[in-house]
């Protein structure tokens, strides 16, 4: 993943080349599995023939007609995906070529490309201080560069509020109605009482929380005298980073505030898909590809693969 590209076209076409097309030979007919419909549509009623599901007769109109009928239904086989994008400055952290918010626009853009290329719709919510930006979900590949470039054509804010992810998720729950596939794309740096919100639409909707994260926010290096600045107040603090002492606190902080954010996504019953930096995106897709598998195995009643169930 590489930043310096500003041309949505541009950043798209390096993206179908270098990792979609990749993803195409690793994932094969997982695609379906991945972006199936959530629900069934009632199509017709007939009359019960033998061998047909006892399960699908309907027992009111058997009733009233005296001979027994059944449902037919048609599966909704179309996604609705919804990114809602925390854009806030300390997604502009990142501590070697690539910006939180670098890796985010790459993740939305290969995420949207593979769902729109397959006739789902996708749509986005931008927060910076507030939602300011909503465009409604549709399909097709010149909607997946509005999408990208309105990521990349925001200016950028040298000082804001404090981020408040709640009002981003209340939105959210307010303007979509119908069952989506939603990815809360965020590092989650945020006043706190998000948690009730994100468990409140997992009722609705099915969620992934796209955790940014960059390796340096969990541990420090010994670097000397360094100054921090908070992104997004502003605020710097002079810290010295060759004390092992204050090296091991901010390491000990950083762990439990990855406990507390785990624990928010287990309790709110949301996937949690954490992607640093670092992180290569085709093995990030595929971890998400890995999630959506195992949430079909148990909708469907079946049992977790051995490994599967140790990681749960």
């Amino acid at each position: 993943m590489s930043e310096p590209l500003r041309n949505p076209e541009q950043i798209l076409r390096r993206l179908e080349w270098t990792v979609i097309r990749r993803l195409d030979g690793l994932l094969h007919g997982d695609y379906r599995t991945l972006f199936r419909g959530f629900g069934l549509d009632l199509a017709d009623l007939r009359e019960y023939q033998y061998h047909d599901d006892v399960r699908h007769i309907d027992w009111n109109v058997t009733a009233r007609l005296a001979t027994p009928y059944v449902r037919e239904y048609h599966e909704d086989r179309d996604v609705t995906a919804w990114f809602l994008l925390d854009l806030s400055p300390s997604l502009d952290f990142g501590s070697r070529e690539m910006r939180k918010r670098g890796v985010s626009s790459d993740f939305v853009t290969v995420l949207a490309r593979l769902l729109s290329r397959h006739g789902n719709r996708v749509g986005a919510l931008f927060y910076g201080d507030r939602v300011d930006t909503v465009i409604p979900a549709r399909s097709g590949r010149r909607h997946v560069l509005h999408i990208l470039h309105t990521m990349l054509s925001r200016p950028q804010r040298s000082r804001s509020g404090a981020t408040d992810l709640k009002v981003l998720l209340q939105t959210a729950f307010a303007l979509m109605a119908r069952r989506s596939l939603v990815f809360v794309v965020s590092d989650f740096v945020s006043a706190p009482g998000w948690e009730e919100p994100l468990a409140r639409l997992a009722l609705r909707h099915e969620i992934v929380a796209v955790r940014l994260y960059d390796p340096l926010e969990l541990e420090l290096p010994d670097l000397g005298l360094v100054t921090i600045q908070d992104a997004e107040t502003s605020e710097q603090v002079l810290v010295d980073t060759h004390d092992r002492r204050f090296r091991k606190r901010f390491a000990f902080i950083a762990e439990q505030r990855e406990k507390s954010l785990r624990s928010a996504f287990r309790q709110a019953g949301v996937d949690a898909l954490e992607l640093s930096t670092d992180d290569n995106l085709i093995d990030a897709i595929l971890r998400f590809a890995d999630l959506r598998k195992r949430r079909s195995q148990l909708a469907g009643g079946g049992s977790l693969p051995q490994h599967l169930e140790a990681i749960q």
